[in-house]
C-alpha cells in the first residue's frame, strides 16, 4: 500500500468523523444528562 497525501487525508477525515460520532454519543448518553441539567441551571443559582 502506497502512502500518499490522499491516503492521509482519507484517514484524517475518517478519524474526524469517528470523533464527531463519539462526541455526539457522549453528549446524548443518559448517564450524563443529570450533569448537563445541573450545568444548565448554574446561571440561575443565587449565591
Amino acid at each position: 500500500m502506497e502512502f500518499d497525501v490522499n491516503t492521509f487525508r482519507s484517514l484524517v477525515t475518517l478519524a474526524s468523523f469517528l470523533a464527531f460520532v463519539g462526541i455526539i454519543a457522549w453528549a446524548y448518553s443518559r448517564k450524563n444528562s443529570a450533569d448537563f441539567d445541573k450545568a444548565a441551571n448554574l446561571p440561575f443559582e443565587q449565591d
